[in-house]
């Protein structure tokens, strides 16, 4: 019998350790502040092209120097000036650069008559720039010539 009793004891003891309820450390954390949210306007932080002429009226270039980069054609090759596949103007030749506007006629039956010229009021006068090159050779500089 004393051991039915130690046994019930035990069994006892088991029921206790075994109803009691698990308790587990659990931290909740809350925020301090609000959240801020997205914004959407992310774009805009790359660095300028630098689009824009590159050499002023009266400057003096030599053959393959920029004379200016664009986008869209604003100016446009004069004498002795080449235009590149990205629109860029560079001299054909050693001169001085010179900007020029002159009247522009479009043909009759171009695009651009028909979009642009048919808008424009009666008597207007459209003008382009040109960037020219005037052939010169260079004064006061020297060049390094080689003695035999």
């Amino acid at each position: 019998m004393a051991a039915l009793g130690r046994l019930g004891g035990l069994a006892a003891a088991n029921r206790l350790l075994l109803a009691a309820p698990q308790v587990t450390a659990i931290a909740v954390r809350c925020a301090t502040k609000k959240s801020g949210g997205s914004s959407k306007n992310l774009g805009g932080h790359s660095p300028g092209k630098r689009y824009g002429y590159k050499k002023t009226e009266g400057a003096f270039v030599h053959a393959g120097n920029t004379l200016a980069t664009q986008r869209i054609i604003r100016w446009h090759p004069g004498a002795h000036v080449g235009i590149g596949c990205n629109k860029t103007l560079y001299a054909l030749e050693d001169g001085i650069v010179r900007f020029t506007k002159e009247v522009y006629v479009p043909p009759p039956r171009s695009q651009e008559s028909k979009e642009v010229i048919c808008r424009l009021p009666k008597g207007v006068v459209l003008y382009k720039t040109f960037i020219n090159v005037v052939p010169t050779k260079e004064v006061g500089s020297f060049k390094l010539v080689t003695m035999l």
